[in-house]
């Protein structure tokens, strides 16, 4: 073999790095240890809670810190560490997973300046309604309803009022040209809003948490590893940090009367819209009357001592008064009045109607306070919120923003209150100055601290604060303030983020995962080993050493290139255990047949290699093609599976070929022989002679038949769309008393306003339950998040239906609960994000087909072959999906549709490529080589010489994937079902379909003309 020196030495530096990144375990094991025992020392516990706290407390106070060094080398954190190590997903660890869609809406009306151009308005709301479903990113879809209604009105009308933009837009600027500039805008907004979102991340105090951006969706993944707080993730992630100050309007005689006038403005439009005459309404109305309290002067100050009512026409209470309780004295003097969390967003509405507007002073804006009011003495939560009227300035924007922050941190105040510390810089000190100079001046009057449009904070200003430094207080907790702070420290992202996909997974189902995963994948390699050692003998045991290089460099590289390992990863990797050993069996088996003919060993296996590599580039090229496709398309585990399976090939590639030759040719020059098969299987499928053609009208009749049955069940019973295409709340529910799935589905319906699905989980008492209730809902319902919501709804029915109630919803809802009836997993998929999952399934499969077509028209110059081989493709997939149509539901395990079955649809198309490229590439082979002999016993001699080949990797592959299948746990037994189905399909197909049809397309060559010696091909013989 040539270049022998040069594969030694790859195989040493692969070697040596490979130690390298394992060797980063012992440092990283020694903190983790320290970690430990400070734990265990300040609890007392080696377990719980309070021990985790603790420990994750240590982890994060020298997480920046230096903690081991490289002599002349690097030094690293503990971050650092982590980071060289492989990552465990959230299916194996438990945690946290969100795909955020960037919201552009906001952004192009922050470039328009907020125009109320109605053309821009309706366009704007056109463009968010199709991204429900549309396949075009937001400024195409814009741009498109711009188009449909704009009726000759240029884009640039709305776009160039923008100083920013003016040096781009002019009034002779194209739509194409702003659509163009638009873009690239939004572009540079989506990039920012990922990289800042990075940074606050790292203060989340997560470990190794993943982050990627999906440009060409405006989606930006996020796993949190061991994140035991979601709802505190959750702010991380969406808060826009959007910092405003403002001066406040104190409430006034004008601003109660204002309020009297609204109310009665409502309850007449009321009356009117309800076909009553206003005149029928009550004779009398309360109006309030503002007195003032008085300095030591007596002299009339803006601070309100009481608000006096008194009766004029009408007494009842209209609309507004009906859901907002005024001022009565009892608040701070800009608090107009209060309300309860569900009504807040109808008084906004009353409040912003033209008409009421015009009641108000024009420079009157309203937010509503961040936190309730306290609980009352009962205890009782609070649920009151109070609205503030601030002073918006003319420009409509706040006179001071986080944009002038430096610095922020928190601490406590001697007042015993956590506050958030701010520093701005010499502009910013200088507006906040004058800010408060004139809030001072004027009484004490109060300024409001707004972030992300809700009042968190409005102190009383004593005197002016200079030199650029304030504090911000709010009733936070240490954890609040200290989370607010390093929200501010990054920054305002550009463009707010939306969660449209969120997976909770507790780290029970974690560990059972991984001990399931480690089952399967021990006892699948054991297998293959075992099998190799039977079948090839001493051969077999440089495929077992090949194959543990295979796994130490697929474990090193995806540690150095920072892939996260998931379940669908573990089986990527039991997949390319079984997909590696085909490298060598092609190899070995072309040395047998070269032994077979009388050629010595060292003459067998150098034509065994060099006659094999032709076959293993094509072969593993293919599998290549549809693994990058789904790294492409695929999200989250989809695309760590995809990674996993690109680095097994190119490491299978390099082991069984490259390294493998290293150790036979030392091995043979060594000893002088190698034996490549065993007394059991030396004789096996030596002496094949099949007419395989002769039955091609018989498979594809049969074939035919099991295609159209598949076509049948897709369109007639579907599919069991999993929540990745459907979209909905998925909930995997532990009960601790037996209850029957339909017994949960009937007390489920009333919570839920619907019929939910249960699926059985294959442990006791295990459900999956599925619900789309709320799931387009964004807006808080009274005062709580839809997923709040929801989760109440899920525990209102699994209490129903256990008939215990002795777990507090707080114990339902945490994944990390033991106690009794609980949740260990949650997931989320908004509408969106299923059309844009369905959508990439779709494209992944036209794409990886044609690719497929295209490289085999390529290589093997001929359309007759890529021909066949789509055709194969078609037929096995059709095949896969219809047994899973045909059979869900009635099968003890989950087969629901989902991205990992699209996964293992990809992965049959490559195993198939696979193996009908071997076949291929021997018929291809033999036609070249005997140009005198008929096509059909050339095809017939091809098949017979593969078959062993054929045979051996689909045998060691079903071996691996029914391992995966029996010992992988419940949520992988879909996955792994598919890939049998596949292999078997797949097999049959290189056999009966595919090489037939190359047949039927070639045309016989001269079936007639007599045999010669020299022109008879190599045969298994």
């Amino acid at each position: 073999m040539q270049g022998k020196g040069l594969i030694k030495f790859f195989l040493v530096v692969m070697i040596l790095v490979t130690v390298a990144q394992y060797m980063f375990v012992i440092p990283t094991n020694a903190v983790e240890n320290d970690a430990d025992n400070y734990a265990q020392n300040l609890t007392g516990e080696d377990s719980g809670e309070a021990y985790r706290i603790a420990r994750a407390s240590y982890l994060d106070s020298i997480s920046d810190q230096e903690v081991f060094r490289l002599p002349l080398i690097k030094s690293y954190t503990y971050q650092d560490l982590k980071a060289q190590q492989l990552a465990l997903g959230l299916d194996l660890k438990g945690g946290m997973s969100v795909v955020l869609q960037v919201d552009l809406r906001e952004f192009l009306i922050s470039l328009a300046r907020n125009s109320k151009d109605p053309t821009f308005e309706e366009a704007i709301s056109a463009a968010s309604q199709a991204q429900q479903s549309a396949d075009d990113d937001y400024i195409t879809l814009f741009a498109d309803a711009w188009r449909e209604r704009a009726d000759g009105k240029q884009l640039n009308t709305i776009f160039s009022r923008n100083d920013a933009l003016r040096d781009q837009i002019g009034t002779n600027t194209s739509d194409a040209e702003v659509e163009r500039i638009l873009r690239e805008k939004a572009d540079e907004t989506v990039n920012l809003t990922y990289v800042m979102l990075r940074k606050r991340i790292d203060q989340l105090g997560v470990v190794q948490p993943n982050v990627s951006l999906d440009a060409e969706r405006d989606l930006i993944l996020v796993e949190l590893p061991g994140v035991e707080n979601p709802e505190r993730a959750r702010t991380f992630l969406q808060a826009a940090a959007n910092l405003e100050f403002y001066d406040v309007l104190n409430i006034d005689q004008n601003s109660v009367n204002a309020l009297v006038q609204a109310d009665q403005l409502l309850e007449r439009r009321q009356a009117l819209a309800a076909g009553r005459d206003s005149s029928e309404l009550s004779a009398t109305t309360t109006v309030m009357d503002t007195v003032y309290a008085q300095d030591e002067l007596g002299n009339l100050t803006d601070s309100i001592a009481s608000i006096e009512e008194r009766e004029v026409p009408r007494q009842t209470a209209g609309p507004l008064f009906s859901i907002l309780s005024p001022n009565n004295g009892s608040f701070g003097p800009a608090v107009v009045g209060i309300a309860e969390a569900g009504n807040r967003a109808q008084v906004m509405k009353y409040l912003n109607d033209p008409e009421v507007k015009r009641l108000f002073p024009r420079n009157a804006s309203f937010r509503w306070s961040a936190t309730p009011l306290d609980a009352d003495d009962q205890g009782t939560p609070g649920n009151l919120y109070q609205l503030y009227q601030l002073e918006l300035p003319r420009s409509g924007e706040a006179p001071l923003t986080g944009e002038y922050v430096t610095r922020a941190g928190s601490g406590p105040e001697p007042n015993g209150q956590v506050a958030v510390n701010l520093s701005m810089n010499s502009e910013g000190g200088r507006i906040w100055a004058r800010m408060t100079t004139a809030a001072a001046a004027d009484g004490n009057r109060q300024v409001a601290i707004v972030l992300d449009s809700q009042i968190v904070s409005a102190p009383r200003v004593n005197g002016p604060i200079t030199g650029g430094s304030t504090s911000i207080t709010g009733d936070f907790t240490v954890q609040e303030a200290t989370d607010l702070a390093n929200i501010l420290q990054v920054g305002r992202l550009p463009a707010r983020t939306q969660i449209i996909q969120e997976s909770i997974v507790g780290p029970s189902l974690g560990e059972a995962n991984i001990n399931s995963s480690i089952t399967a994948l021990l006892i699948g390699f054991g297998l293959v080993l075992a099998f190799m050692l039977f079948y090839y003998g001493g051969a077999g045991i440089v495929a077992i050493v090949s194959l543990l290089l295979n796994l130490v460099f697929i474990f090193g590289a995806l540690a150095s290139l920072g892939t996260v390992l998931t379940l669908p990863g573990i089986a990527g990797i039991l997949l390319t255990i079984g997909m590696a050993v085909d490298a060598n069996v092609i190899i070995y088996e072309r040395v047998r047949e070269e032994l077979r003919v009388g050629k010595t060993v060292p003459n067998a296996v150098r034509d065994g290699f060099s006659n094999s590599y032709s076959t293993i580039i094509d072969a593993n090229i293919t599998t290549i093609l549809v693994a990058a496709v789904l790294a492409y398309f695929g999200l989250g585990p989809i695309k760590g599976f995809a990674v996993v399976l690109i680095v097994g090939v190119i490491a299978s590639v390099f082991t069984a070929v490259l390294v493998g030759r290293l150790m036979v040719d030392y091995w043979v020059e060594k000893k002088g022989t190698m034996t490549f098969w065993t007394g059991g299987s030396k004789n096996l499928f030596a002496d094949i002679n099949i007419n395989w053609l002769s039955f091609r009208k018989i498979s594809y009749v049969v074939s035919s038949v099991l295609v159209v049955a598949s076509l049948l069940a897709i369109f007639t019973r579907g599919f069991d769309l999993g929540v990745d295409f459907s979209g909905g709340y998925s909930y995997t529910v532990v009960l601790d008393k037996p209850v029957s799935a339909q017994e949960l589905r009937s007390a489920l319906e009333g919570p839920f306003q619907a019929t939910p699905t249960i699926k059985s989980v294959d442990s006791d008492n295990t459900y999956n339950v599925v619900t789309k209730y709320l799931i387009d809902e964004t807006n808080p319902i009274d005062g709580k998040e839809p997923q709040d919501v929801v989760l109440a709804a899920l525990y209102e029915g699994v209490t129903a239906a256990t008939g215990d109630n002795s777990v507090t919803l707080e114990q339902f809802s945490n994944p990390e609960f033991t106690g009794g009836t609980h949740i260990t997993s949650v997931s989320k998929v908004g509408p969106t994000i299923a059309d844009d999952i369905k959508r990439s399934a779709l494209e992944a499969g036209v794409v990886a087909l044609l690719g497929i077509f295209l490289y085999l028209l390529f290589r093997f110059k001929g359309k007759r072959y890529s021909m066949g081989a789509v055709a194969a493709l078609f037929h096995d997939t059709i095949i896969t999906m219809g047994i899973f149509a045909a059979c869900w539901g009635w099968i003890g395990f989950n087969m629901e549709v989902d991205q990992a079955f699209i996964a293992a649809i990809l992965t049959v198309i490559g195993y198939s490529i696979n193996d009908t490229v071997v076949v291929f590439d021997r018929i291809r082979e033999y036609l070249n080589s005997y140009t005198k002999r008929d096509s059909r016993t050339l095809i017939n001699d091809a098949i017979n010489s593969t078959i062993s080949r054929t045979v051996m990797t689909s045998f060691t592959t079903i071996l691996v994937v029914l391992v995966l299948f029996l010992f992988g746990g419940a949520s992988i037994k879909g996955f792994a079902f598919a890939l049998l189905v596949g292999i078997v399909v797949g097999t049959y197909s290189s056999i009966f379909i595919a090489s037939p049809i190359v047949y039927d397309l070639s045309g016989d060559r001269d079936a007639k003309e007599v045999k010669t010696e020299a022109d008879t091909p190599v045969t298994t013989t």
